[in-house]
């Protein structure tokens, strides 16, 4: 049984009802969208009705006032009969030189702590020496390129025996899975999410997982590593006002101590803090 049903990008026959699905998405009126847009409610509602055709202009003008992902800004485009507006570089061109760089910058300066750059599909594209630390005991299988940090986390030939409150990790990676999914048509973070959230549930009474309270301000990730529980809160980082497809997808995600056992055993394993 699927449970996706409603889920993704808003849909229609035409830019008209992906424009209206999106505007009823972010509660907003007709009239009010159309002020924030230096429209009028009437010229709106002919295009969501399909009775006008948008301009280019007003088709980007209303994406942005909609806060509409980028990918799905050049959908809406298509949608109304023009050329996509955002191009979608891959990460190896040299014109991303500059970006690698200074994600590569970021991911070692966070040593010795877990980070890692995944696109949309959480596919992982870069990551810190840190993070191999987690990675001991994962089946070589899940290791082939191209790794996947939710495949890796939740297999059960992967992180998921170690993780101790599995279940509620579980839960809040499936949610972001899903926050995702209303944003985007992504039919591989689709398949992935129907992958993932098939693998065996963890076992016992959910009465006897640990405690959300232990750490009221957010949940972290507990793993057993070498005889200890590591724990970790996670942060993710994304680029303001991108121009491509391919950097509007990108994430950094950091894993911060959420306690001084986790801080001593990272220096003394994987190296000392950096200074700034």
């Amino acid at each position: 049984m699927t449970i996706m049903a409603g889920m993704g990008s808003p849909t229609g026959t035409g830019v008209g009802p992906l424009l209206r699905g999106w505007r009823e998405r972010r509660q907003l009126s007709q009239l009010q969208l159309a002020l924030r847009a230096d429209s009028s409610a009437r010229h709106l509602s002919f295009v969501e009705n399909s009775r006008s055709r948008p301009s280019r202009e007003l088709v980007l003008r209303l994406a942005e006032q909609l806060d509409v992902p980028v990918r799905e800004r050049n959908t809406l485009l298509l949608a109304a009969g023009y050329a996509p507006h955002y191009p979608e570089t891959p990460l190896d061109d040299p014109s991303m030189d500059a970006l690698r760089g200074g994600m590569e910058r970021l991911l070692a300066a966070h040593d010795p702590y877990p980070a890692v750059v995944v696109d949309g599909s959480f596919r992982v594209l870069a990551a810190n020496r840190s993070l191999g630390l987690l990675l001991d005991g994962v089946a070589p299988h899940l290791l082939q390129p191209p790794l996947n940090a939710i495949r890796i986390t939740l297999h059960p030939d992967g992180l998921a025996p170690r993780i101790v409150n599995l279940r509620q990790w579980r839960r809040h990676l499936l949610e972001r899975m899903e926050r995702q999914l209303e944003l985007v048509r992504a039919e591989p973070l689709r398949r992935l999410y129907e992958e993932v959230r098939g693998y065996p549930e963890p076992d016992g009474d959910p009465a006897d997982d640990p405690a959300e309270d232990d750490f009221p301000f957010a949940l972290p990730m507990r793993i057993r590593h070498d005889g200890r529980v590591l724990s970790f809160l996670s942060t993710i980082a994304t680029f303001n006002t991108p121009l491509d497809v391919t950097v509007s997808e990108l994430a950094l995600e950091t894993f911060l101590p959420a306690d001084a056992e986790t801080v001593r055993f990272l220096q003394s394993a994987v190296g000392p803090e950096r200074q700034p």
